[in-house]
C-alpha cells in the first residue's frame, strides 16, 4: 500500500489519515494539518485496491474506529474519526 508523506515542521507525532480523494471533510483535515505544518501521511481509500482496502478496514476497526472517513490515527493508539478539529489539537498537543 503507498502511503503519501507531507512534510511539516511539526513531525513530534507519527499522524496517519484514511481519507476518501472526494471527500470534503477529508480535505478539510489535510488542509488543518497543512495549515498547522503537522507532518502526516495519508492514503486515499477509495484509490486503493480491494486487498488494501480490506487490510486498512481492519487497521481502523481493530483501533476501535468506525469505518467512516477521514480517520486519523494519531502514534498509532489515538483514532479520530471525522474532522474533530478540537479531538485533533487535544491529539497533536497544539
Amino acid at each position: 500500500m503507498k502511503y503519501t508523506r507531507v512534510d511539516g515542521k511539526n513531525n513530534k507525532h507519527k499522524v496517519l489519515i484514511y481519507a476518501i480523494s472526494t471527500c470534503a471533510w477529508c480535505k478539510m483535515t489535510k488542509k488543518f494539518l497543512n495549515d498547522s505544518e503537522i507532518q502526516y501521511e495519508y492514503v486515499d481509500v477509495d484509490m486503493t485496491s480491494d486487498e488494501d482496502h480490506e487490510k486498512i478496514k481492519q487497521h481502523i476497526l481493530n483501533r476501535g474506529g468506525e469505518l467512516s472517513y477521514p480517520t486519523i490515527i494519531v502514534d498509532d493508539r489515538v483514532v479520530i474519526t471525522g474532522f474533530r478539529k478540537d479531538k485533533i489539537k487535544e491529539a497533536l498537543e497544539i
